[in-house]
C-alpha cells in the first residue's frame, strides 16, 4: 500500500467566499465570525482528513490570536503563513512595489513578522504578490518597477535564509492586479535568479505551485512538476480545479482529470513528500457545504494518487520512449479500470 504524502487547507476555503457580485458572501455562518471560531468548526468538520492548515498574515492569523488559533487546531499543525497583503487597504497601489517608499517599507516589515510567525510554528512561509502589477500599458515603469520588486523581495528572503524559513514563491497571471509581475513559471524562476545574482541565500526559496493559477496560463502541470523536482525547487502545491479561464479554485480533480493524473504520476516519480513536502488545497466552494467540498477534493486526489501509483511504470516508460501517445494512453486507462475486450464488444455483429 503506498505511502500518504501529508497535506494542508488553506483556512479561506471556510470563509464566506465573497465575490464582487455577492460581496458579503454565499456562506452566512462565516459573515462575522472570528478566526478562532472558524478554525475548531473546520477543524470539527474535516477530523482527520487535514493534517495542517494554512493562514494569511495578518488578517487571518497574527500575534494576537496565534496561541488562540494553535490551541484551536487541536494538534493539527500550521504549515504555511502566506502574506495576505492583496487584502489590505494600505497596499492598494502593491505592496513591495507602492509608489510610497513607506509603504513598501510596511510591507518588508509585516513580511519580515510573518517569517517569525512561521517560525515559531515550524510551518513555510508562501508569497503570492498578487497586488505586485498594474492595470494599464502606461501605468508603471517597468524596469524601475521590477527592480523595485526584486530588491524588497530579495530583503525578505535573506531574513528568512537567516531564520531557516522556507518560502514558496506562488505566481498567477492576474486578480486582483491585472497583469500580476510574476505571472507564470518563467518570471518567477527569473525572480529567484536575480535575487540569487544579489549574493542572497536561495537554498530555502521555493516554488508554490497552484493547479489552477498553472492552468489560467495553459503551463503544464507535470512538466513544470518534473522540472522542478529535477531542481530540488518544488516546495509546495496547491491542488484545485476549474475551466481554464478564471481561478475558479473547484475541488481537486473535478476539472483538468488527465492533468492531474499526469502530475500525480510525476510527484510519485520524484519522491515528492518523502523530504516533508505536503499537498496543499487552495479552494473557494462558493456556494457547496465548504467541509463537504474540501473533504470530496482529498477523497478525489487520493484516487488519483491510486491510479498515478496503478499504472505500469515500465509499460510507460517504454511508451514514452518511443514518444507513443496510443500505447500511452491504453496503459493510463487500464489503470482506470477500462477492459478493451469489453469495449470492443461493443463493435461486434
Amino acid at each position: 500500500m503506498r505511502k500518504r504524502i501529508k497535506n494542508s487547507i488553506g483556512i479561506w476555503a471556510f470563509g464566506p467566499n465573497a465575490t464582487r457580485f455577492v460581496p458579503n458572501g454565499y456562506h452566512f455562518e462565516a459573515r462575522g465570525e472570528d478566526m478562532v471560531t472558524r478554525t475548531r468548526r473546520a477543524v470539527d468538520a474535516c477530523g482527520d482528513y487535514f493534517d495542517s492548515y494554512e493562514y494569511h498574515y495578518p488578517g487571518e492569523v497574527n500575534e494576537d490570536n496565534l496561541d488562540a488559533i494553535l490551541k484551536a487546531l487541536g494538534g493539527k499543525e500550521m504549515y504555511c503563513v502566506p502574506v495576505g497583503f492583496h487584502c489590505m487597504d494600505e497596499f492598494t497601489n502593491g505592496s513591495f512595489i507602492n509608489p510610497d517608499k513607506k509603504k513598501q517599507k510596511l510591507a518588508i516589515k509585516l513580511a519580515k513578522n510573518a517569517i517569525d510567525i512561521a517560525k515559531k510554528v515550524k510551518g513555510h512561509l508562501i508569497i503570492w504578490p498578487g497586488g505586485e502589477g498594474y492595470n494599464y500599458p502606461f501605468q508603471i515603469d517597468f524596469a524601475k518597477t521590477w527592480n523595485t520588486f526584486i530588491a524588497n523581495m530579495a530583503e525578505v528572503v535573506e531574513y528568512a535564509a537567516q531564520k531557516k524559513v522556507k518560502v514558496f514563491l506562488e505566481h498567477k497571471n492576474s486578480e486582483p492586479a491585472m497583469k500580476i509581475l510574476m505571472r507564470n513559471i518563467g518570471m518567477k524562476l527569473f525572480l529567484m535568479q536575480r535575487i540569487r545574482d544579489l549574493g542572497v541565500d536561495t537554498s530555502r526559496l521555493l516554488v508554490n505551485m497552484d493547479f489552477q493559477h498553472l492552468i489560467m496560463n495553459g503551463e503544464p502541470l507535470a512538466e513544470y512538476a518534473a522540472l522542478l523536482m529535477s531542481m530540488g525547487k518544488l516546495g509546495h502545491l496547491h491542488a484545485n480545479s476549474g475551466w481554464g479561464t478564471f481561478d475558479d479554485d473547484n475541488m481537486t480533480g473535478a476539472l483538468n482529470f488527465m492533468e492531474t493524473i499526469a502530475i500525480a504520476v510525476e510527484l510519485q516519480r520524484g519522491g515528492y513528500g518523502n523530504k516533508g513536502e505536503r499537498v496543499g488545497f487552495d479552494l473557494y466552494p462558493y456556494t457547496e457545504d465548504t467541509a463537504a467540498a474540501a473533504i470530496r477534493s482529498v477523497k478525489q486526489w487520493e484516487f488519483i494518487m491510486d491510479v498515478a501509483a496503478a499504472i505500469n511504470q515500465k509499460e510507460l516508460d517504454a511508451a514514452r520512449a518511443s514518444r507513443d501517445a496510443v500505447e500511452c494512453y491504453r496503459i493510463v486507462y487500464s489503470a482506470l479500470g477500462m477492459n478493451d475486450r469489453k469495449i470492443e464488444g461493443y463493435f461486434r455483429k
